[in-house]
């Protein structure tokens, strides 16, 4: 859109912040602060949250690209919930007085994480042009780690590139993080396949679907021995000397005594625990020698006939294709639903979740003066407060307790060369004349 757009979507983000604010805190960020830079935080929870703000007018999906693009900072991190946007469809009965998480939507597209699933949402619903019914549409996943943005508690940037040829973008903090098309990237796909299996085709009883069988003409030898066992005793085995064959392993401790409370009646005649027999720790063993177990050189196990190919194969069953009768063809899933509002439908058991900076747009120059004007003052303080190298490196080491091995290594072993090759010879100063002798 032109300037003058931009200046009327200035205006929603206000209002949408104002319009928030009953729900929610507008304040600055709690790190890397821009003076005079206010955002909304989401404050609350374990609680679900939801509002909404209206467009100047409805976004129609026709010969323009579509950019959609905010902020967010998990200034606490985040262990479940999301920071999601929708752009809320243009139905007659939208209410924003009561949005909730079934209002209908066309796009929503934003960060969500719970457990160790980092995920960047780009869903759009896509109408069936046969029966009416709306689907969601979930773009593939993306192609980089996004661990880093959940955890950093740095503010980053969230842009949505969707063009009229169907073709999408997703960027993180404007680098590319996912790219596609909306007829071949996403799940499941916008168009059902022509042909589908018949239902009514079931396998025939006589379809042999083995490709191998046993071999009819196969005997078992007849020194094959079925019934010889896997293990034997080691023939060779000999009972160690000094083996204590009168003692045994256990033996009742000496020392102890039947409880008071001990009623035989309800509790059996009593027993004094068992332990290891003194007199059999200095012995190689105790009781009766048996000789340790090997496998048996004569052990066959159970005869099968071998496998050989099966003269009636006729290959893996499957069900004769029919035409698909819900099969339709939409060449243009951008066509979507248009949109005439903004919304925010949340669920979080992390607090502190801050936004900023919503802008939706057809113009990338608009969208990155936009960034550059806001999320890119925002990058420039929180470059200035970065600690310095040595602060960089024992934060690292306090998450991976391994990189201070490493830190002794590189530091440590050119000073423990230098020791070694220079102490206590002292070494020659290479401007130095070293004598000649000519003899």
């Amino acid at each position: 859109f032109d300037d003058e757009y931009l200046s009327r979507f200035v205006k929603l983000n206000q209002i949408f912040i104002l319009i928030i604010y009953t729900f929610s805190n507008v304040e600055p960020l709690k790190e890397n602060k821009v003076p005079g830079d206010l955002g909304l935080v989401l404050k609350s929870r374990a609680k679900h949250h939801a509002i909404a703000a209206l467009l100047n007018r409805p976004f129609v999906f026709k010969d323009k690209p579509l950019i959609v693009q905010y902020e967010v900072n998990f200034q606490n991190g985040i262990d479940c919930g999301g920071a999601y946007m929708k752009l809320l469809s243009d139905s007659e009965d939208l209410d924003l007085d009561r949005f909730h998480d079934r209002t209908p939507y066309s796009i929503m597209f934003g960060p969500d994480k719970c457990g160790e699933d980092y995920k960047l949402h780009f869903i759009f619903r896509h109408k069936n042009p046969l029966n009416g019914d709306v689907e969601e549409k979930h773009s593939k996943r993306a192609d980089v780690d996004l661990k880093k943005i959940y955890t950093d508690k740095k503010t980053h940037l969230y842009t949505l590139f969707l063009n009229p040829d169907n073709s999408y973008e997703i960027f993180v903090d404007q680098s590319s993080v996912s790219r596609g098309s909306l007829l071949t990237d996403v799940v499941p796909p916008v168009n059902p396949p022509k042909e589908v299996d018949d239902p009514k085709d079931s396998k025939p009883e006589d379809w042999d679907e083995r490709a191998k069988i046993p071999d009819p003409e196969a005997v078992k030898p007849d020194d094959w021995d079925e019934d010889a066992p896997a293990k034997v005793p080691d023939p060779d085995a000999v009972k160690p000397d000094g083996w204590l064959d009168d003692e045994p392993e256990f033996v009742s401790e000496p020392t102890a005594e039947k409880p008071d409370d001990w009623d035989e009646e309800m509790d059996g005649e009593w027993e004094a625990p068992q332990v290891p027999n003194p007199a059999c720790s200095a012995a190689p063993g105790c009781g009766e020698w048996k000789p340790p177990m090997i496998n048996n050189p004569q052990y066959k196990g159970k005869w099968k006939a071998p496998l050989i190919d099966n003269p009636n194969y006729q290959g893996v069953w499957s069900p004769r294709k029919i035409a698909n009768p819900d099969y339709f063809e939409d060449l243009h899933p951008f066509s979507m639903e248009s949109f005439r509002a903004v919304g925010l439908e949340l669920w979080s058991m992390t607090s502190d979740i801050y936004f900023d900076n919503f802008i939706i747009t057809s113009e990338k120059e608009v969208a990155d003066r936009w960034a550059a004007d806001s999320w890119g003052l925002k990058k420039l303080v929180a470059s200035a407060n970065e600690p310095g190298v040595f602060s960089q490196l024992a934060l690292a080491a306090e998450e991976r307790p391994w990189l201070w091995v490493v830190y002794i290594l590189t530091v440590g072993l050119p000073i423990g060369l230098a020791v070694l090759f220079c102490w206590p010879k002292v070494c020659p100063d290479p401007t130095e004349e070293i004598p000649f002798n000519a003899k």
